[in-house]
């Protein structure tokens, strides 16, 4: 049988990524101190291992396809296949963003000021590329972890860290100066998998199908029971993806209507349906949208 070998990324969006792919019909069971979990479809072999790490082994064919982050792929310089993007978070749907920051007491006010100063960062090659593209010359240093505290404590004159609501970031007293780039998860495969016609195919029925669970993300059906003198009145005020379903029930002078609506909308929308006529409002939760 042929399998695609699919990486998934280790860390902060292991969780997330598991909850993705169970929303979207497969069910992954990871085992303790195990970087291959279980699958429950026999033509995927999973890995996990680093997002920094994933674009490279991508492109070297040790894995066919994997997640990881578009910051990653730039920082690796990889030549691999962007199949989709794809967006994680149920509370925040902005990306992540890479920035300069000093210490808020620093005399550092733009990144032209940093000209012969130390920036620590994970993201080396990124942030080489962007100060020698601006033209000012840094002493850019490798952070292994608690980059935030290097500013504080002076070991380094500025940071690029990444942040997505910038909490951590003013939790440490820091001021950003500038953002470098924004990034976002990116589902990616390798040029020799794309070129195979089995593992093509495979590589997007699962992107059709992780992207069509995200879409459902925030997304509810609503469906309910309307009078034919009211149709046309209910009809106006719904939102809908084309137009809502409209059926006649069975020896009556009803309609059962349907439509898909975003959470934020459902909460005015019900008590305005009930005020129009609507009855037997149901409200429930949809796995995908495609």
């Amino acid at each position: 049988m042929s399998q695609l070998k699919l990486g998934l990324p280790k860390g902060s969006l292991e969780k997330a990524t598991i909850e993705l792919f169970e929303s979207a019909g497969w069910l992954i069971k990871p085992a303790a101190r195990n970087y291959f979990p279980e699958i429950d479809d026999p033509e995927l072999d999973c890995s996990i291992c680093r997002p920094q790490e994933m674009s490279r082994y991508v492109e070297d064919g040790v894995l066919d396809a994997g997640i990881t982050g578009k910051d990653w792929i730039m920082e690796n310089g990889s030549d691999t296949i962007l199949v989709c993007d794809l967006v994680y978070s149920k509370v925040s749907r902005r990306p992540t963003r890479w920035i300069v920051a000093v210490a808020g007491d620093s005399d550092i006010q733009s990144i032209q000021d940093l000209q012969g100063k130390k920036v620590s960062t994970e993201l080396v090659n990124v942030t080489r590329r962007f100060f020698a593209k601006k033209g000012i010359d840094v002493d850019i240093e490798f952070s292994w972890g608690a980059t935030e505290a290097k500013a504080v404590s002076g070991l380094a004159d500025a940071i690029v860290e990444v942040t997505e609501t910038e909490s951590t970031i003013r939790a440490h007293g820091l001021r950003i100066i500038h953002e470098l780039m924004q990034s976002n998860t990116q589902f990616i495969a390798s040029r020799e998998a794309w070129n195979d016609p089995w593992k093509r195919e495979k590589i997007e029925n699962i992107a059709l199908l992780l992207q069509g669970s995200l879409n459902a993300d925030r997304i509810v059906g609503l469906k309910m029971n309307v009078a034919n003198e009211k149709l046309e009145e209910i009809v106006a005020i719904l939102p809908s993806i084309n137009a809502p379903t409209v059926a006649h029930l069975h020896n009556q002078e009803w309609c059962s209507v349907e439509t898909v609506v975003s959470e934020e909308v459902v909460r005015d929308l019900i008590p305005r349906l009930k005020r129009n006529g609507a009855e037997g409002i149901i409200e429930y939760a949809l796995n995908k949208v495609i």
